[in-house]
């Protein structure tokens, strides 16, 4: 689908040119952008350290070699200008973004014996990263989703799902963008781009950002096995140099820097796995402590050494084929010491092998039938207690999950949320407490369903979510100073009308989501009366908690509620601030328009400004509004203190 053709007769009829300084200034201007743009449209397939150093190289050599000539060639002072270039903005940077598609395009054939290569199909000579191995931030699972879903399209296909979705091109400027860049075909590769679902907002997250990077080291054994000639070479020499360059003692063999040979047993005690913790079955029921420190090791591949050696050195350098992800906040690092092992056996169609190192729990899962391939999970956990740390995934297989339960779960089962009046369906467990399959509502298209689990212990019963992470999420119900377990009727009805917004919070490292009925309001026009209810997400790091607020319509068929106002790392619904305030523009059924507001408790007025006027006291306000309408809120509470909204 891709034949490269001389640039002049892709940009056939000639614009005016471009100069060479204005092309390198929309490149320096534009650098994160070009290079993201290349990042998407190279093959995934060449691994994500390569795509990465690739990317900078396709941007970095995109500029024509002179800057001053005859000007009768690309390569001299002026360079052709984009055809478009009145339509599409910058002609530098069109120019400069074609020869980027172009290259990024070129590096994605196949070598072939009988054609010449061209430049991009070899590794790039500049830049280049010795002993490290570079990648971007990990995003979550919809970031994951889509790179797969590009994978499977072919070159330019995948040029044209990106030119569209990151540069809000056209069809037809992706068509002429695709021609200009050697692609015969490029309606063909507009069709096959159109099956893949548009998503443009997540070609900008940090999932495909080549220019925020991660960086691990490279094969450790096989540098080590490379370098020792040529350290054999230079050790006398580095000796000799450190003995007489350095002054004093303070570097010597007594000095507090030890050499660079020297032997750390801690870390080598983090690779064995005969020195892996175990803790007994029955130390949870004597501990002061109950948290993932005193599950006991289980499952039929606690003797398989191999297995457990494997984990370990995985988690400590991770190789190209093992994906690795971490929940926002998370560490992704080797552990300091010997971890705790919790879990190895097979689950599905893997071997999967648990471990706790106080701060994190890291999932290690290769594939059972010895495929390559490998996968490698962190979630941090630190401050568990005995209502946190009752669960934790151990296997996802086609849209399902398993957990394996805390060891002081007496009894669990599966709860639909979105039917509050329905009994609970007993969850069957083998003799390591690992569950079931149970659809995971995290990845579900559609929510016509939210599965959640029920745990039942001497404390209590508690209803946990998976939100797409390892440790699924608490959901609890009241005001922030009494949250309690979702475990009567009247729970259950008020998650009846959230759960299907749960994905906002989504792979965010959730710890717990707590939901708050904090009003009540009688609609105009006898329209029922309406709930608001705050959501709040707390994360096991601390900081980044979402909130939003939900107003409630009356509904017969429990419909999600309406999303008000959110805010992310606020205070607001939580123990520091119980307090919350919110608006919404309503329509009534006789086909009016009002304006909505509700506080909490201690919302004593509300008032409304900025295209509107109107206020009341009490923490409730509903004044007669125009469709489209807009207006600023604002509230007091009872001591004076004002209060805005959600923002």
């Amino acid at each position: 689908m891709l034949n490269v053709a001389p640039e002049q007769d892709i940009l056939n009829p000639p614009a005016p040119s471009v100069g060479v300084e204005q092309a390198e200034a929309a490149l320096v201007e534009h650098y994160p952008r070009l290079v993201r743009l290349a990042y998407l449209v190279l093959p995934p397939s060449l691994g994500r350290n390569r795509r990465v150093v690739t990317a900078h190289a396709i941007v970095q050599r995109s500029l024509p070699r002179g800057r001053s000539g005859s000007g009768d060639g690309p390569d001299d002072g002026l360079i052709p200008g984009a055809r478009r270039a009145e339509a599409g903005g910058d002609p530098g940077y069109v120019y400069v973004r074609r020869r980027v598609v172009r290259q990024a395009l070129e590096a994605g054939l196949p070598l072939r014996r009988k054609a010449w290569p061209k430049r991009a199909q070899f590794p790039p000579l500049l830049p280049q990263v010795w002993g490290l191995r570079l990648f971007p931030r990990s995003g979550g699972a919809d970031e994951l989703a889509l790179d797969q879903r590009l994978s499977a399209l072919s070159g330019p296909a995948r040029a044209a799902y990106v030119l569209r979705g990151l540069e809000r091109l056209g069809d037809d400027e992706v068509c002429a963008e695709l021609n200009a860049a050697g692609v015969t075909e490029a309606r063909r590769a507009l069709a096959e781009a159109d099956t893949t679902e548009p998503q443009a907002g997540l070609l900008e997250s940090a999932e495909f950002d080549p220019c925020s990077l991660q960086a691990r080291p490279t094969d450790l054994m096989r540098r080590r096995q490379h370098g020792r000639a040529a350290l054999a070479a230079v050790a006398a020499l580095v000796v000799c140099g450190a003995l007489i360059g350095l002054p004093g003692d303070d570097w010597g063999p007594d000095g507090a820097a030890a050499p660079p040979y020297a032997q750390n047993p801690a870390a080598q005690a983090a690779l064995d796995p005969g020195h892996l913790l175990r803790v007994e079955p029955t130390a949870w029921t004597t501990a002061t402590r109950t948290d993932f420190s005193v599950w006991p090791a289980r499952g039929d591949l606690l003797g398989d050494s191999a297995l457990l050696r494997r984990a370990l050195a995985v988690w400590a350098r991770p190789g190209e084929s093992v994906q690795v992800s971490a929940t926002p906040g998370t560490p992704s690092g080797p552990p300091m010491g010997a971890p705790q092992l919790l879990f190895a056996g097979e689950v599905d169609r893997a071997r999967v092998v648990l471990l706790y190192d106080g701060l994190r729990v890291a999932r290690y899962a290769e594939p059972r039938d010895g495929t390559a391939g490998a996968a490698l999970d962190f979630a941090r956990v630190d401050a568990a207690d005995t209502t946190s740390a009752s669960a934790l995934v151990v296997g996802r297989t086609d849209g399902n999950v398993r957990y394996l339960t805390a060891p002081w779960v007496r009894q669990a089962s599966v709860r639909d949320l979105l039917t509050p009046d329905a009994s609970a369906r007993p969850l069957h467990r083998d003799k390591d407490g690992v569950t079931d399959p149970v659809v995971s509502p995290a990845q579900a298209q559609q929510c016509t369903s939210w599965e959640a689990l029920e745990f039942h212990d001497d404390s209590g019963v508690r209803l946990v979510t998976d939100l797409g992470e390892l440790a699924p999420a608490r959901l609890t119900w009241g005001p922030p100073h009494d949250a309690r377990d979702v475990d009567d009727r009247s729970a259950r009805q008020g998650w009846a009308r959230t759960a299907c917004l749960l994905p906002t919070v989504r792979s965010h490292g959730v710890r717990s989501v707590n939901d708050w009925q904090f009003a009540q309001q009688a609609l105009p026009e006898n329209n029922g009366t309406a709930d608001w209810i705050c959501t709040r997400a707390e994360t096991w790091r601390g900081a980044g908690s979402r909130v939003f607020a939900q107003f409630q319509a009356p509904s017969a068929k429990l419909a999600p509620g309406a999303i008000a106002a959110r805010a992310e790392n606020s205070a607001a619904c939580g123990l520091r601030e119980a307090r919350v305030l919110a608006g919404v523009l309503w329509k009534s059924r006789g086909g009016n328009w009002f304006v909505l507001a509700a506080g909490s408790e201690q919302v004593a007025s509300v008032t409304l400004s900025g295209g509107m006027t109107g206020s009341g006291r009490g923490n409730l306000l509903a004044v007669r509004a125009k469709e489209g309408a807009r207006a600023e809120l604002d509230g007091r509470l009872t001591d004076g203190t004002p209060i805005s909204t959600l923002r």
